[in-house]
């Protein structure tokens, strides 16, 4: 039986296609046509009449939320995690790591690659190790106890889970260039993040293959009209895509603008960052082994560093509309089109096309999640 979405106005992300049908079969898109009046009684309907619906958002960049953890090593904080996102319009995430001893890392990992096809709610599609391999100068709310150099026996493992999709690294850090080569030549994407790196470092690791940076601004040199620094060589390099935190605190609305004027909306990809605060009240909480509290859903540890965030994918799309002065069409591809492409999901995921999985978003003209599908199952409706 096919299900159907009808009158559906879709964003593919690149267009808006008003009043249109779309029939799911088997998990995919399998067809996309203007909605009809004799459409077949042996399918399962679902009237999207004056809603919008995009590609499911994705979030490459999450600790947690509702009480979970990554590092919790556990199928259940998995379970709350993918529901979470789900809620909020997500289907696709990557479950982010924080710097620990060797066995709590490799306790994630395993627990992520044997979970990750049977989760409830948003697909996880791999793993993102943010740490151990950074730099203290710029640890942010890491702990600075478990920083360590590259440890070849240590990331071989690592890497040969095939869990491992992204690694966040300081550049400058002795051993990295073997480091990177190692990721790059097993297809794990290199994320620059609590680096203190200077603008040549910057280059040389974008030589060797890092294409990304990991919450531009937020724990890393900053720029400098005569030391550019670590923000400035990530601005500068076209080949280096910012995942920025949207959230009106890590960074102030006109840095936001400036970022996606200067990346472009194209090498811009919106992330949570979130932690397990995240869609529960203000109160006091656990990040990485330290105590976080959360004021006005602000997460900071005891010196005032800021933990991670509270934030959701639907709202941040929403704050860079509003920032960058921004349509739909203009913002979408940051929450959908370019993580998908960051992670070689782009033939799968990502866009609303025939043949693609059937991984959707559905909202109101507010931009309020009113239902989530993940591979052609409802995970989310709103009551």
């Amino acid at each position: 039986m096919l299900n159907k979405i009808i009158h559906a106005n879709i964003y593919t992300p690149d267009k808006l296609l008003p009043d249109q049908t779309i029939e799911i079969k088997d998990g995919k898109i399998h067809a996309i046509y203007p909605t009809r009046g004799n459409e077949k009684k042996d399918t399962t309907f679902f009237d999207a009449q004056d809603m919008i619906i995009t590609p499911g958002l994705m979030d490459i960049h999450t600790h947690g939320g509702m009480g979970a953890d990554a590092m919790d090593a556990q199928q259940n904080s998995l379970n709350q995690m993918s529901t979470f996102l789900a809620n909020h319009g997500v289907t696709s995430f990557l479950a982010t790591t924080m710097t620990a001893e060797e066995n709590s890392i490799d306790a994630a990992l395993s627990t992520i690659r044997e979970s990750h096809l049977s989760l409830p709610g948003a697909t996880l599609v791999g793993a993102h190790i943010e740490g151990p391999y950074i730099n203290i100068t710029y640890k942010g709310a890491q702990n600075p106890a478990y920083f360590r150099p590259p440890q070849e026996q240590e990331y071989r493992r690592w890497i040969e889970t095939g869990i491992v999709k992204m690694v966040t690294i300081a550049p400058e850090i002795e051993g990295m260039d073997e480091f990177i080569q190692y990721c790059i030549y097993n297809d794990v994407e290199i994320a620059i993040g609590h680096s203190n790196a200077s603008y040549d470092q910057v280059m040389h690791a974008a030589d060797l293959g890092a294409r990304h940076a990991t919450h531009l601004f937020n724990g890393m040199l900053g720029l400098h009209h005569r030391e550019p620094g670590t923000v400035g060589g990530i601005l500068s390099e076209p080949r280096i895509s910012a995942h920025i935190i949207v959230d009106g605190v890590h960074l102030h609305p006109a840095i936001v603008d400036l970022v996606v004027r200067l990346k472009g909306a194209d090498k811009t990809i919106l992330i949570s960052d979130a932690m397990r605060a995240a869609g529960l009240a203000d109160g006091r909480y656990d990040l990485g082994g330290q105590e976080v509290t959360v004021v006005d859903g602000e997460a900071r540890i005891a010196n005032g560093s800021l933990a991670g965030s509270t934030l959701t994918l639907e709202r941040a799309l929403k704050n860079v509309m509003q920032f960058c002065h921004m349509d739909l069409i203009q913002a979408l591809p940051m929450v959908t089109r370019n993580p998908a492409k960051a992670l070689h999901l782009a033939d799968c995921k990502g866009f609303i096309r025939e043949g693609f999985d059937a991984d959707l978003t559905i909202f109101n003209r507010e931009l309020e999640v009113q239902a989530t599908m993940v591979q052609g199952k409802w995970v989310y409706k709103k009551s």
